[in-house]
């Protein structure tokens, strides 16, 4: 059998990045099946498990912030504005916090043969959306039975705050997975700031408590505030699913939109798509090492 000799020399273990996932996308969808076995190995309600911790999640933050302290009496439809932000923030707050574990949660298979390891972010951000489908049905069911009537540009609105997220989850997975392969401290790092992420996204208060707060719609810290891809998410998802219902129309003064909301979700796009640049330029930078450091 002949050899090409013109053929370019690779050195071994170097990919194409991002590229190998579309190219070993049956590995891909081999992990995924592997995670989601993993997770929920000898469990008896499984996937079930979908609905009811956003389900208690909801319950808790409804009650305190909609009951307790009258968030309801001010945003019509409550339910439908808090379900529709936690929904986004569970999606990113597992995609994240999943991909940062998941180089160093794969060691054994690291450490044994080369495959292209942005396979293991990737793959925690599929599992999280398959997590995202059931509370996105739970969210539908809720948001037709209030009289929900979204036009195509909001359900466009929406797509674009699923990819949004998704982009980013993604892209710090692999920053952050990549250097807590050197310091596991940033496990505990990222888990901290997602449970900021939380308290400083619009989902358990609306965004004009925090325009009032900081000067008004048009300051340098609000514009700050939208230019955030996760605020620009949850934004979008009030649009797409909470705007359009019966009890928001109908209301005597419908709440306004937050100013420029289809700008800061393209900002919030292209942000995300920065940091999954440079997400990937670190993750292949420091990915030589992970063998030697697992």
């Amino acid at each position: 059998m002949a050899v090409d000799t013109t053929a370019p020399l690779v050195a071994p273990g170097h990919g194409s990045g991002l590229l190998d996932v579309v190219r070993y996308r049956y590995l891909l969808k081999l992990l995924v099946r592997k995670e989601m076995r993993v997770r929920y190995r000898g469990s008896v309600m499984g996937l079930l498990w979908s609905y009811v911790k956003p389900g208690v999640q909801f319950a808790v933050f409804y009650f305190a912030m909609g009951e307790f302290l009258r968030l309801n009496e001010s945003v019509p439809n409550f339910a439908v504005y808090l379900f529709s932000g936690i929904v986004v923030i569970n999606f990113y707050t597992e995609a994240f916090g999943n991909a940062t574990r998941s180089v160093v949660g794969n060691a054994p298979l690291i450490k044994k043969i080369f495959l292209p390891r942005e396979l293991f972010s990737v793959s925690s951000a599929w599992v999280a959306s398959i997590h995202f489908l059931p509370q996105l049905v739970v969210l539908l069911i809720a948001c037709v039975a209030t009289g929900w009537r979204p036009g195509p540009v909001q359900l466009l609105g929406g797509l674009l705050g699923f990819v949004i997220v998704g982009v980013l989850a993604v892209g710090l997975g692999l920053l952050f997975g990549a250097i807590n392969v050197l310091y596991r401290d940033f496990e505990n790092i990222v888990d901290l700031l997602l449970m900021v992420v939380t308290w400083t996204s619009p989902v358990l208060y609306d965004w004009q408590k925090v325009a009032a707060a900081v000067g008004g719609p048009d300051s340098w810290f609000m514009t700050l505030y939208q230019l955030n891809p996760v605020t620009a998410a949850v934004e979008l998802f009030h649009w797409a699913f909470w705007y359009p219902t019966g009890g928001v129309r109908e209301a005597a003064v419908p709440p306004p939109l937050p100013p420029h909301l289809l700008w800061s979700g393209l900002w919030g796009l292209l942000i995300a798509v920065v940091l999954l640049a440079v997400g990937q330029v670190v993750f292949r930078r420091i990915e030589g090492r992970f063998a030697q450091e697992l």
